[in-house]
């Protein structure tokens, strides 16, 4: 199985960047093969001026078609998700997430931008086709200590992680059961 990390803060290290390491970390352990991105692969101004023709941009979608699998992980700043996440999200194609399970991750500074995952990243990733979105992590700033070394997760959120991990792995067993059912 494949899965691709996308980060989606403008920063680094970040919270969120931070979350996709340990899910790396976790999906490797359980013989997954990941490949992580992150907005600094991408020149910024081939993302500014919508460049579909960039190299790491055609390097990405090449990397996704061969995913079975994507975990999207952005701060949230003013109740939305990145707008640099935004900006590389419309320069895939529209069936870029078809046959792909997704689980999204987001981190604000608080709870009162949990709802960000829902109405904001999740109706982008179904627009890009996705085959199931599954439900997201939100984690507040005071839930994720040393995300710049190695992340500490509070008792909760580690939790929750695992959880959602678990159930991005077993979406991806169903599909690839139902891959092998089609062949």
């Amino acid at each position: 199985m494949r899965v691709i990390t996308l980060a989606g803060s403008p920063r680094f290290p970040s919270r969120s960047t931070a979350l996709l390491t340990l899910c790396q970390q976790a999906l490797e352990q359980r013989g997954v093969e990941v490949t992580p991105w992150n907005l600094h692969n991408f020149r910024p101004e081939d993302l500014l001026y919508a460049r579909f023709d960039s190299p790491a941009l055609l390097a990405m979608k090449e990397d996704l078609a061969a995913a079975d699998g994507v975990i999207v992980a952005t701060p949230v700043y003013k109740a939305s998700f990145s707008g640099a996440l935004k900006t590389l999200l419309d320069l895939l194609p529209e069936r870029a997430l078809e046959h792909k399970v997704v689980l999204p991750l987001a981190t604000g500074g608080t709870l009162a931008h949990m709802l960000a995952v829902d109405y904001a990243l999740k109706p982008v990733l179904n627009a890009l086709k996705a085959q199931e979105v599954l439900h997201g992590i939100f984690a507040d700033d005071s839930q994720i200590a040393h995300y710049d070394r190695q992340p500490e997760l509070s008792d909760l959120l580690a939790a929750r992680l695992d959880d959602a991990l678990s159930t991005f792995w077993f979406a991806l067993q169903r599909r690839e059961a139902r891959l092998a059912d089609v062949v």
